[in-house]
């Protein structure tokens, strides 16, 4: 779609949609006045609110990736700093302007930050327009490495969401904070990741070699932060908060060292099977990471949940810490069967290569 209607245009349609549907969504009031203002239900606005908003961030990627080919992670990291403070900045702000002035006015407030934001990108925004690509979204998922990339962002994006309904409770019943002080607790999530994911997008567009086992440590770092997040009981390691909160920071700096390399990872196994460079595959790509986001976004906080009620936040944690973990192993075997293919190819190109030459040399010996 980003090839066909245009990046910027797709981009600023949908961040419109955005605006009508944070105010549609923050005009009735909860309960049972929302049922008879005759209002589309919520649920509804929320999926189209899903909708506008994954539109927005392929075409926003699709841009600044055709805007800067030669730095792709760089870029993409700059951009998860803002996402980071939008984490750190979201939850206080939207308490304050609820506690002074009600349920609409957090909905209102971020609607016209939205909506101001349109005429601007529109003006600064480059204009991409391409064709349609010959291949197809089920080819580039079909591609092994960007099938087990594919989980790989499903497991990440999981364990984020998995925190979502489950650590605010955890730490109330487990260290009794009052309520205020339980949205710290998650900045040391959040600022991590904001800090690590401009570092880590640099290294990977300097060194790109070390992307692949930048993506590997990382799931399995993360996996051992979500098996000491509780800790998990057969450890027999006391639950402290200030290690509660150590763990979240390393968890931040892993989810940036694992998520990063991600769209160049996938970007450059599209270009080496033949996906043309351009708008189009780039859109694939983007289109292919949110999609996959959303899957774990969703999988993560239903499964947390559940395990929350019948086994404890402990177990569940180490649960959780699975995904990652088997991620990281099946990606770290990839990659080093990969590498001896490559080796062995290598290793038989040059002896085709010293046959060709002395067979080449051999009249002039005679």
């Amino acid at each position: 779609m980003a090839a066909e209607r245009g990046a910027r245009r797709l981009f600023s349609t949908s961040s419109l949609w955005l605006y009508c549907l944070l105010l549609l969504f923050g005009r009735p009031a909860p309960g049972a006045a929302a049922a008879r203002s005759g209002s589309p239900p919520q649920s509804a606005v929320r999926i189209m609110d899903a909708l506008s908003f994954g539109a927005a961030i392929t075409a926003s990627s699709s841009i600044l990736v055709k805007a800067f080919p030669n730095n792709v992670a760089t870029v993409l990291g700059g951009l998860e700093v803002f996402s980071g403070l939008g984490l750190v900045l979201g939850p206080p702000l939207g308490g304050f302007l609820y506690q002074s002035f009600g349920y609409e006015v957090p909905f209102i407030f971020l609607g016209c930050i939205v909506l101001l934001m349109v005429p601007l990108n529109i003006y600064i925004l480059p204009s991409y327009e391409a064709d349609p690509g010959e291949h197809s979204f089920w080819k580039l998922v079909t591609l092994p490495k960007v099938g087990l990339i594919a989980f790989v962002i499903i497991s990440l994006s999981s364990c984020f969401g998995f925190l979502d309904p489950i650590l605010s409770l955890f730490v109330l019943e487990k260290f009794h904070l009052p309520a205020g002080y339980v949205g710290l607790v998650f900045l040391g999530l959040a600022l991590s990741y904001a800090i690590s994911s401009p570092l880590f997008g640099l290294l990977s567009d300097k060194m790109p070699h070390l992307r692949k086992w930048c993506l590997v440590f990382g799931n399995l770092i993360t996996a051992g932060c979500y098996m000491l997040l509780g800790p998990v009981p057969f450890l027999h390691i006391e639950s402290q908060l200030w290690l509660l909160v150590l763990i979240l920071v390393i968890n931040g700096f892993s989810a940036g060292m694992s998520i990063i390399p991600t769209f160049p990872e996938i970007l450059s196994c599209a270009y080496e099977n033949g996906f043309e460079e351009g708008l189009s595959t780039l859109g694939l790509v983007s289109g292919l990471i949110g999609g996959m986001w959303s899957v774990g976004a969703f999988a993560g906080p239903m499964l947390g949940g559940f395990l929350y009620e019948k086994i404890g936040f402990e177990w569940a944690a180490a649960i959780q810490g699975l995904w990652p973990l088997i991620s990281g192993l099946v990606m770290g075997l990839f990659y080093l069967l990969e590498h001896s293919r490559r080796r062995r190819r290598s290793k038989s190109q040059n002896i085709v290569g010293t046959e060709e030459e002395r067979t080449a040399l051999l009249p002039n010996e005679i």
